[in-house]
């Protein structure tokens, strides 16, 4: 594909993950736990979780569109490619656990698309390597927050535990994988900048 194409997928991309359904290729790791009858306090503590990692999950397809626009190989190109793939699961399962709590997505999806977007596009300029460690660093801060995310979920809601379960798994994978590949290791600054970003996102998101 030339570069024509590969802006026009990014644009459609940004559209679906904004306006449209996310369709998963893998099956959903809660559809086989039971529903818990989770007391009203319970589920929209679960359901401003979810809505979080839906949030998450948004900007996700956005920086790796983003990094593979700008990667200068094409084995990176479909690294990212694969990654923003086994996202787009991610970004399913949270949106279809977020309808049956009876929560909402965040209004501000647009707003989170575009500006991780954009700090996508910042890495891959910076290089193949340093766009590599970038997603480590993002994959690894997202591992610890859905960590944190696992301890605070009601006990018995099994099915956005197992949703959160499986995507920490991926999220680790990811990290690993960019390891393998060379990624360079971010500047303190850096890393310190990512995580007060995301810090500010998530709070937002848990109301908004």
């Amino acid at each position: 594909m030339n570069a024509i194409d590969r802006l026009l997928i990014s644009v459609d991309t940004a559209l679906r993950t904004v306006a449209g359904p996310a369709y998963a290729t893998r099956p959903n790791p809660g559809a086989r736990c039971p529903d818990a009858d989770l007391s009203p306090q319970e589920k929209a503590l679960a359901g401003a979780l979810m809505r979080v990692n839906h949030v998450g999950e948004v900007c996700a397809q956005a920086l790796y569109q983003a990094q593979a626009l700008t990667a200068r190989s094409d084995s990176l190109r479909e690294q990212m490619r694969q990654a923003a793939r086994e996202e787009t699961d991610h970004l399913a399962w949270t949106r279809q656990r977020l309808d049956e709590l009876g929560a909402r997505p965040s209004l501000l999806n647009p707003a989170w698309y575009g500006g991780s977007f954009a700090i996508g596009l910042l890495a891959g300029r910076l290089g193949d390597r340093n766009s590599l460690g970038f997603v480590v660093e993002t994959e690894r801060q997202v591992e610890q927050h859905l960590a944190g995310h696992l301890d605070r979920l009601p006990a018995n809601d099994q099915r956005s535990r197992a949703i959160v379960s499986a995507m920490q798994d991926d999220e680790r994978r990811h990290a690993d994988e960019a390891l393998d590949a060379g990624a360079a290791r971010l500047p303190a600054p850096v890393r310190w900048l990512m995580r007060g970003a995301a810090l500010m996102m998530t709070t937002t998101a848990h109301r908004v």
